[in-house]
């Protein structure tokens, strides 16, 4: 039987869990708690160290506490949202204080941080224009639950976007396949397979098998600042509906490119930042995209073929590369995955000095932890945005815009 504490609950920490110690001392990380709650917890795992437990009873409610509004959210269910039971204004404060406390921890500074609503989602719902599920050895297909392989099927997923949802996915059953992807933005909707399915469902979509197209259309278009962008099925594009026009908007600000300048759009992916920079700094600047993905690549040249002074490079971003192989650029782009763009990458960045760099980060510890490079460097974060493109969890998006020493 799985031992059961009684808890006063602490903070939130990264991760989205909250803390408390259990009477042994050790830390315990509580899923499905508040900050000030009294719980009864069910131990889930353990270390010498720190337990991890999820909230199966609350004795002491916090007031921001709501009724989930999804059934399949509660401990041993669906992992994919952490906070269904915080009521959205706190979720964005949570956020907040999260960064703050990364910010204060790794990169020395305190700050206060606001989480930005962006227009898109229906009360933190529905705003999943992209769903993956894992599909079982009967065909079935499932969401994942929290650490775990195992699926939770569900009839529908409220996260997800209608246009998504109008697949039918979850309904249908997929014999062979391993993983099951569904993009879908107003009528464009593309389903991406992955495994050994021989027969496949009936769905009112674009088909890619393997990364073989069965059936058109085999990608999603997008509309941003006035530039339509072409998404490949499989590829990677941000899942909020407002997210990629809130981005851009932030990083065009923020760097306020003139034209003639130089810019280099490091981990380019399909060249949503590339394309607008492009338009911005004009045939007269230029523009370097390096992208690791060659898939990526190959949407992002498609997505600025019109701008012959933006240039799309498939190559790793590390150190010796940005050192030595991108110019000496007027303004820099970093939009790393979630490990960050990472020490090295950074110290070569302040190598370079450019005028402006606008870091756009989906980690707050890691964008924390490269962001003490340039404060060492006597840098500045001039600015900085959170944006909350993933409701209902605690993650959270940054844009941060860092300038060298006067």
């Amino acid at each position: 039987m799985s031992e059961l504490l009684e808890l006063e609950v602490g903070a939130v920490a990264a991760g989205g869990a909250c803390v408390a110690r259990a009477p042994d001392g050790r830390v315990v990380f509580v899923r499905h708690a508040l900050p000030g709650e009294r719980v009864r917890a069910v131990v889930t795992s353990s270390t010498t160290s720190y337990l991890r437990a999820d909230a199966v009873e609350v004795l002491t409610a916090s007031p921001d506490r709501v009724e989930p509004p999804c059934p399949y959210a509660g401990p041993g269910r669906c992992g994919g949202c952490d906070w269904q039971h915080v009521a959205l204004p706190r979720q964005r404060l949570l956020k907040g204080e999260l960064v703050a406390e990364q910010l204060r921890r790794l990169a020395g500074i305190e700050r206060v941080v606001e989480v930005e609503a962006v227009p898109g989602d229906h009360d933190g719902l529905r705003w999943r224009t992209r769903m993956q599920l894992g599909v079982d050895r009967a065909g079935r297909p499932g969401l994942r639950r929290h650490r775990s392989h195992d699926l939770e099927h569900v009839d529908r997923c409220l996260i997800a976007t209608d246009d998504v949802e109008a697949v039918g996915a979850e309904q249908l059953s997929w014999p062979g396949a391993t993983e099951v992807e569904v993009t879908a933005t107003g009528s464009q909707r593309v389903v991406h397979v992955t495994g050994r399915i021989a027969d496949l469902p009936e769905v009112d979509a674009g088909i890619v098998v393997n990364d073989r197209p069965r059936r058109v259309p085999h990608g999603v278009r997008h509309e941003v600042l006035g530039r339509s962008y072409e998404v490949a099925a499989g590829g990677f594009w941000q899942v909020h509906p407002g997210a990629a026009t809130a981005l851009a908007q932030a990083v065009l600000d923020g760097l306020d490119p003139q034209p003639g300048e130089r810019v280099v759009d490091l981990y380019a992916g399909v060249g949503l930042f590339a394309a607008l920079l492009g338009d911005r700094v004009g045939p007269t600047g230029s523009v370097l995209a390096l992208e690791g993905d060659a898939r990526a690549c190959a949407d992002a040249a498609r997505n600025t073929a019109d701008a012959p002074h933006v240039r799309v490079r498939t190559g790793a971003v590390d150190a010796p590369t940005v050192a030595q192989k991108v110019g000496r650029p007027s303004l820099v782009v970093l939009d790393p995955p979630r490990a960050g763009a990472g020490v090295d990458v950074a110290r070569a960045l302040v190598g370079l000095a450019p005028r402006r760099i606008a870091y756009v980060a989906c980690d707050p510890a890691t964008f924390a932890r490269d962001l003490r490079v340039f404060l060492d460097a006597g840098w500045e974060l001039a600015s900085l945005r959170a944006f909350d493109l993933f409701p209902m969890t605690e993650h959270v998006e940054l844009v941060g815009i860092l300038t060298p020493p006067a």
